[in-house]
């Protein structure tokens, strides 16, 4: 059974004292309030940090599906927050023994570390209105414990969301509604065409609602007995990246670019784009892939 926000209940803290400390790395988010933490950092990034704010705790893996969909929302709301509260986030991947410590059996899995003490969250990526009231208990946890706040002074309340239409589409991809999270990011669109978190999105919901009735196996069977099939071929191609078989993806629609012409080597080419918007833009295999399309294509 899933955890969702609850009452916060300290009892249930965690003792992560015989946890070994390995040589620390380098975080690399840019945000103040979004803070990449290693078994090595833990104890300052969250325990001690927690002693003067909240600190949500983010377990996440690349390969993770439901934790692209979280972990963009985590980091708006800490942003909008102000340093009310900071996002720590734990890749697992590298960071097993954190994860086998604290007995992280699914992913997302969010903790709460609040006046030194870590407690379990939530797991999975719940709606921004969920996340918003797990927040305000969070928030009024901190001010019934003391904590100074981050400049000495009480924390702010949480903001209220600036658009209701990417609530709407945030909370329809938590429960699974894709068609409805891409109308409400075509109305975001329509009011911001240039919003790159709304293109983004869109894109993702868009994969998500195309590959939600294909079998992997069958769409796969599919596009090998077919290879110069535009149909076919994205469909396998979505399939893979949903995979996290990435490579094989790109692979897949840059040889169909080069097989193609006209109207067929243009779906290939805008399938393929598309796909890249909702991959990381400094993935290796990203780059790569871009480069073998623009040959491809010249």
């Amino acid at each position: 059974m899933q955890r969702r926000p609850t009452d916060l209940p300290m009892s249930g803290a965690v003792d992560l004292s015989r946890l070994a400390k390995p040589a620390a790395t380098a975080p690399t988010s840019t945000s103040p309030h979004v803070i990449d933490v290693t078994e090595a950092t833990f104890e300052d990034e969250v325990l001690r940090r927690s002693l003067q704010v909240p600190v949500l705790v983010d377990f996440w893996a690349d390969w993770c599906g439901p934790c692209k969909q979280l972990s963009p929302v985590l980091e708006r709301l800490a942003d909008e927050a102000g340093g009310a509260w900071v996002l720590a986030k734990v890749d697992t991947e590298t960071n097993q023994a954190l994860s086998a410590q604290l007995q992280i059996q699914s992913i997302p899995s969010v903790f709460l570390a609040l006046g030194g003490r870590l407690v379990p969250g939530f797991q999975g990526a719940l709606p921004e209105a969920q996340l918003r009231a797990f927040l305000e208990q969070v928030l009024a946890a901190a001010e019934q414990a003391g904590l100074p706040g981050p400049s000495g002074g009480p924390a702010p309340a949480p903001p209220t969301p600036t658009d209701p239409d990417l609530v709407a589409a945030e909370d329809a991809l938590g429960a699974g509604d894709y068609a409805a999270a891409v109308a409400a990011y075509d109305r975001l669109l329509a009011k911001s065409p240039a919003d790159t978190e709304a293109q983004v999105g869109k894109a993702w919901a868009s994969l998500l609602q195309r590959a939600a009735h294909l079998d992997p196996a069958a769409t796969l069977a599919a596009a090998q007995a077919a290879p110069d099939d535009v149909a076919a071929q994205t469909a396998a191609a979505d399939v893979e990246v949903l995979s996290e078989n990435i490579q094989d993806a790109i692979d897949r629609l840059v040889g169909l670019v080069r097989r193609t012409t006209g109207d067929d080597r243009d779906r290939a080419r805008l399938h393929l784009l598309e796909l890249f918007s909702v991959l990381d833009p400094e993935d290796e295999r990203v780059l790569r892939g871009r480069r073998a399309l623009a040959n491809a294509l010249y």
